[in-house]
């Protein structure tokens, strides 16, 4: 039965506290909490990428979440190794929430057995392997000559992707003001999706807020919503084909911070290994 949760993180987070997708969360204990603080700039560009994360150890499964500096302070992870993650969960702090979502869908949903395919990014260095990845997820976003594709938080690559495909991509960004190329990014996330015939986002919306609007945007217009995930890709996949049309999952550790070979989870409509409880 289709009901509301699907289409709310807040709702989820509340069926997972009452143990409507699996194993009540105050069995499962945070061992490892950690806060990252990574900057980012390849050699071609001028722009440095500030990229903030509270990584929470579950298990086997590492919830993750990327925010910004005002969001959280970096010596918070101090206060969530040793909980249980029902306690975790109610924290009143975004990130928190959605790293503690992240860790208890990642641990009880793993992505090997519920993705549709598993993709393997060689090892090599930061550029090759955004490359590599940016050019799976333009091509599981199936772009089609001259078709606008909103790009809600951009990566640079992934940009070059879009329109080495033939697509006009409409960047979207709250913390940059023009891409790679001097391209304007547009700030209000309303304006391109109203305009799209597609849309890609990161999984950073799920941090700041915004991911319920663009799952309810897209689902007004009847456009495709593509979704890379390394924040909170545990989240996303239980949006599958209830909004979102295709993932590409990245769990921890994510291709920045590993020279190795780094394995990508994919997963689209309908064609998933293993389906979620219903709520």
């Amino acid at each position: 039965m289709q009901t509301r949760a699907r289409y709310s993180v807040t709702d989820l987070r509340e069926a997972i506290l009452e143990g409507k997708l699996g194993p009540r969360p105050d069995i499962l204990s945070v061992t490892g909490s950690s806060s990252i603080y990574q900057t980012t700039q390849f050699p071609s560009s001028m722009i440095k990428y500030h990229n903030y994360y509270l990584l929470l150890r579950v298990e086997a499964y590492f919830g993750a979440c990327s925010h910004t500096a005002d969001q959280l302070d970096m010596a918070a992870a101090v206060q969530f190794s040793g909980l249980f993650l029902d306690t975790v969960l109610r924290d009143e702090r975004l990130p928190v929430q959605i790293a503690a979502m992240d860790a208890y869908l990642g641990v009880v949903y793993p992505h090997s057995n519920h993705c549709t395919e598993v993709f393997e990014i060689p090892a090599g260095t930061p550029i090759e392997k955004a490359k590599q990845r940016d050019a799976l997820i333009a091509d599981m976003a199936d772009i089609q000559a001259s078709r606008q594709v909103a790009l809600i938080g951009v990566v640079n690559p992934l940009v070059e992707a879009i329109q080495q495909r033939g697509g006009i991509c409409l960047p979207c960004d709250l913390q940059l003001q023009e891409t790679q190329w001097g391209e304007a990014v547009e700030p209000d996330m309303e304006r391109v999706l109203d305009r799209a015939d597609s849309v890609i986002c990161t999984a950073m919306t799920l941090g700041n807020g915004t991911f319920d609007r663009i799952l309810e945007r897209v689902g007004e217009r009847k456009v495709p919503l593509i979704v890379y995930a390394q924040t909170g890709s545990a989240i996303a996949a239980q949006f599958m084909g209830k909004g979102v049309t295709a993932l590409i999952a990245e769990p921890f550790p994510f291709t920045q911070f590993s020279a190795a070979a780094s394995q990508l989870y994919c997963y689209t409509s309908g064609k998933e290994k293993g389906d979620a409880y219903e709520l």
